[in-house]
């Protein structure tokens, strides 16, 4: 998993509420077995005019030019701004890896669903959560300033404005440990390797006929 210290990026605004995950990347793209790949359809259903389907050619598709990541002044964003209640619907894991793989590393909202909330520390996307003033004040800026970045700083958690001012955010001591050494569950468990190969040693040193029926 990457790791997220410090990012600086430029801002897209997604002025909807109770965004879903099934708008987020729609069902029928759930039918791949792999991890990857899942970028071109972030938002398909909006981002285009054709309806998509797995392993179609996003060149070969009609973009909506209204849609505003098809906007070229938003082209290259890896911050999303958004509205109350981002990622609800099923609980699809799918949805943090299409947008992480479109080349987001945060988002900021009033709220999100819960399972989309874990979800996303688990894969390496930071959900900041800033009350609905501060986030309308952000849209408003991201409207009226074309290329309108902001910095993220998740060791000090703050979201960093142009002008230099400074939002806090609150984020649990052990999700921030795991985003910031780029630590996913398998990462995690992997610190422990030098301990599961000893008790797993030792546990043989005692039970051999585990051999036979366990494969390393």
């Amino acid at each position: 998993m990457q790791k997220f210290t410090v990012h600086q990026g430029l801002v897209a605004p997604m002025d909807r509420e109770n965004v879903d995950t099934d708008a987020i990347i729609p069902k029928q793209f759930l039918k791949s077995i792999r991890k990857t790949g899942f970028g071109p359809n972030l938002f398909d259903a909006w981002r285009y005019l054709d309806a998509g389907f797995p392993g179609q050619d996003p060149t070969s598709r009609k973009p909506n030019p209204d849609f505003v990541l098809n906007q070229s002044r938003y082209k290259g964003a890896s911050v999303l701004l958004a509205r109350k209640n981002f990622g609800c619907g099923s609980s699809r894991e799918h949805a943090p890896w299409a947008l992480d793989q479109y080349g987001f590393r945060a988002i900021i909202a009033p709220s999100y669903a819960d399972i989309f909330f874990n979800n996303s520390f688990k894969n390496g996307l930071l959900p900041i959560v800033l009350p609905e003033a501060q986030v309308s004040q952000l849209f408003a800026d991201a409207l009226a300033f074309p290329g309108y970045q902001l910095t993220v700083d998740l060791e000090r958690q703050v979201v960093i404005k142009p002008q230099g001012e400074e939002l806090p955010f609150e984020v649990q001591p052990f999700r921030k440990f795991c985003l910031l050494g780029g630590l996913d569950d398998i990462g995690l468990t992997l610190q422990k390797a030098d301990k599961i190969k000893a008790f797993e040693a030792a546990r043989l040193a005692t039970k051999p006929w585990l051999a036979h029926t366990l494969q390393a």
